[in-house]
């Protein structure tokens, strides 16, 4: 899929949100990379065989304190290469970019990986 495609059903997933989280989210930059890279692989220790679709970069919002100053705004990173990679299907690709995102917006919040295990979103 072209990466104009992907974006767009990227920016539909985002205005598809309720109003309250696009509003928490206004200064998070959402962008889409082809690949993640490898030091994030290594750093994460992800096998060889298996890959990330996307990252949040940033300091969680219940970590956060008045003193927290200086950071770089935080990030979500949609990795487009291994998301059309793995799901060759159109309606399969924009249901998996759609759970990334929310995967994503989870960390953000203060999710960890079970806490989104609980809810469908792992």
């Amino acid at each position: 899929m072209a990466r104009a495609g992907f974006q767009e059903i990227l920016r539909q997933a985002l205005d598809d949100l309720p109003e309250l989280f696009r509003q928490a989210l206004e200064n998070v930059a959402v962008v889409v990379e082809d690949w993640p890279p490898d030091w994030l692989l290594d750093e994460l220790e992800i096998p060889p065989d298996e890959t990330l679709y996307g990252f949040y970069h940033g300091v969680p919002l219940p970590e956060r304190s008045v003193s927290l100053t200086g950071n770089l705004p935080d990030k979500i990173s949609i990795y487009r290469g291994p998301l059309v990679e793995d799901f060759p299907d159109p309606v399969e690709l924009r249901r998996q970019i759609r759970m990334t995102l929310l995967h994503e917006i989870g960390h953000y919040f203060g999710m960890d990986e079970e806490d989104l295990g609980r809810i469908g979103y792992e």
